[in-house]
């Protein structure tokens, strides 16, 4: 009979430290981005759903402040 493995679920950061992203704290906001500018998935970040709205404005608005690049050449 094959068994199949699941994987550890990954819990949101942000709702483990009871707080919401800002565009203020732009060093943590790289994290949820690529090397090349790109916003990563929920899929690979381990973030809420509720989270990862939040996050994707958070970036967009650090970037247009200039605290973020649209992207990296």
């Amino acid at each position: 009979m094959d068994t199949v493995k699941k994987s550890a679920k990954k819990s949101c950061p942000f709702c483990e430290a009871k707080r919401d992203p800002s565009y203020k704290n732009y060093e943590e906001l790289r994290r949820f981005m690529t090397e090349r500018g790109k916003i990563l998935s929920r899929r690979q970040t381990g973030v809420c759903a509720k989270h990862q709205r939040m996050l994707a404005r958070e970036i967009k608005r650090a970037r247009q402040l200039g605290l973020l690049p649209y992207l990296v050449a």
